[in-house]
C-alpha cells in the first residue's frame, strides 16, 4: 500500500504540540507517527489522504499554522526498508517477546512471536499495541471464540491463538493487512485462526466471547454497537487506538450498547479499556 508522510515542524522540546497534533491528526484517519528531531511525521494511506483537510483553516486551532503542513508519496517499498531497518524486538511485561524473522530468537519468555515487519500496524512498539497485549496476557483464552478487529499483523489473534484459544478470526479493511496476517499465521504455526478481508459488516449473526478492536476513535464509536451485538452473556471487549481524552466518549458509546466498563491502561496518553456484557 502507498502511504504519504505529513510532516510539520515541531521543535524537540515542545511535547504538548506534538500531542496535540497527533489527537487532531488522528481523528483524520492517520494511522502512525515518529516524532523526528524537528518535525513530526504522520502517515495515512494515499486512499485516504485529502489535502484539503490540512488546508482548512477552520478546522485546525489558531497556534496551528497551516501553512506549515507539507507533504510527500511514500512508495510501498520504500516503506518497508524504513521499518525493517528500524524494527527491532520487544518484550511486553516480561512474558510476550516480539521480533522479525532476521532477529535471534529467545527461550527465557512464554511466548514468542515473529512478525515480518511490513506496513501493516500491529508490531508492539505502538503503545496501543503493547497495552491490547497487557490485557490478553492478563485473560484466560482457553475457553473463548475469539475476534481481533482491524488485525494489522496478525499479532493480537496470534497471541489469543498461543494462550489457548482454538478459535480465532481476523479481519481487517487492507489488503495488506490481510495479507500479511496470513503470512505471520504461518509463521507463527497458529492455523487455528481464520483471517477476512472486510470490515464489520461482516459481524452480522456471528458472536463472540471475547474481541479485540485496535483502530482509532472515530472507527470504534461507530463499531461498539456491532461488537455488541455479537456477545450473548459474559462478552469481553477491549479496545485501543485513543487517547486519554477520548475514554469517556469511548464509555459512553460502551454503555449506551449495554457494555459496562470494567477498567483502563494508560501508555503515554494512548489508552486501552476492557468492557464487559452486562
Amino acid at each position: 500500500m502507498e502511504y504519504v508522510e505529513v510532516k510539520y515542524p515541531v521543535r524537540a522540546d515542545n511535547k504538548e504540540l506534538a500531542e496535540e497534533l497527533m489527537a487532531l491528526l488522528g481523528d483524520l484517519g492517520y494511522e502512525s507517527f515518529v516524532e523526528d528531531t524537528d518535525a513530526l511525521l504522520s502517515y495515512i494511506p494515499s486512499m485516504h489522504f485529502d489535502p484539503s483537510k490540512l488546508s482548512d483553516v477552520n478546522s485546525w486551532p489558531e497556534n496551528i499554522d497551516i501553512t506549515k503542513f507539507s507533504w510527500q508519496v511514500i512508495p510501498e517499498q520504500n516503506w518497508n526498508s524504513v521499518w525493517e531497518e528500524n524494527f527491532q524486538p520487544v518484550t511486553i511485561a516480561g512474558r510476550c517477546h516480539i521480533r522479525a524473522p532476521f532477529h535471534s530468537p529467545v527461550t527465557d519468555v512464554e511466548y514468542e512471536i515473529v512478525i515480518e515487519p511490513k506496513m501493516s500496524f500491529g508490531t508492539a512498539h505502538h503503545e496501543t499495541t503493547a497495552l491490547m497485549i497487557e490485557y490478553l496476557l492478563e485473560t484466560d483464552c482457553s475457553d473463548k471464540k475469539v475476534l481481533d478487529m482491524g488485525c494489522g499483523t496478525g499479532v493480537l489473534a496470534i497471541l489469543a491463538s498461543l494462550r489457548g484459544s482454538k478459535d480465532v478470526t481476523a479481519i481487517d479493511n487492507d489488503e495488506w493487512a490481510y495479507n500479511n496476517s496470513l503470512e505471520n499465521i504461518e509463521r507463527n504455526n497458529t492455523p487455528s485462526i481464520n483471517v477476512y478481508l472486510g470490515d464489520a459488516s461482516l459481524l452480522k449473526d456471528q458472536s463472540f466471547s471475547l474481541i479485540l478492536a485496535n483502530i482509532n476513535r472515530n472507527i470504534l464509536l461507530q463499531d461498539i454497537p456491532a461488537y455488541a451485538r455479537c456477545f450473548d452473556t459474559d462478552g469481553l471487549l477491549f479496545l485501543s487506538g485513543f487517547y486519554m481524552e477520548d475514554l469517556a466518549f469511548i464509555i459512553q458509546a460502551a454503555e449506551n450498547s449495554g457494555l459496562k466498563y470494567i477498567s483502563h491502561k494508560e501508555l503515554n496518553k494512548w489508552v486501552a479499556a476492557n468492557f464487559k456484557k452486562n
